[in-house]
Parts: structure tokens; sequence; C-alpha cells
């Protein structure tokens, strides 16, 4: 079983969904491209252990092609941007 995000035109999440392994065709094609399918939506593979696109795609996180990973939208508070986890660092109320 793998996860697949579905993406508008600005590259946004509007979907998560259920599907084949990546390492299967479908119909001689790709996962991705089989998924995309009819559609009007860019599709890529997410993971739950974090090692594919850097984190899980959530609704409205952002795919970023030149990092390959998705990036969730910019909390209140975000002191700046880690580019290894690709993720906002926000500092704990502790942190203060």
């Amino acid at each position: 079983m793998a996860h697949y995000a579905y993406l508008n035109e600005d590259n946004i999440v509007v979907t998560v969904t259920v599907g084949k392994d990546e390492t299967e065709l479908i119909d001689g094609l790709d996962t991705e491209t089989y998924y995309a399918q009819g559609t009007p939506y860019t599709v890529k593979r997410t993971s739950y252990n974090n090692k594919i696109r850097k984190r899980f795609a959530s609704i409205g996180d952002t795919y970023d092609a030149v990092r390959d990973a998705f990036i969730n939208p910019e909390p209140a508070g975000a002191t700046g941007f880690d580019e290894d986890t690709c993720s906002w660092i926000v500092p704990h109320s502790d942190d203060a």
C-alpha cells in the first residue's frame, strides 16, 4: 500500500489517497502517471516514514519540485526554514 498526493496547478495538495505500491506498474504506467490520468491534477507519491519527499503530504501543503519535498504552510511565529528537513523552525514557548 502506498499514498499519493494530488496537486493543483499551483502545486498545492488538494487530497491524499491510498493506492498501489510505487514498484508496481498499472496498465504499463508508473503509479503517479496512472493515478493522474483523467484528472486535472499532478500526482506525487508521499510516505508516512518521511523517506519520500521529506514528509507525509497534507491537504494545503505545497510540493516544491526543486527540493522534491512537501512543505507545510508557514506557521505563525516561524523564525526560519530548515533546508535539511524542509520544515519551518518554530521556537517552543520554553525556548523564549
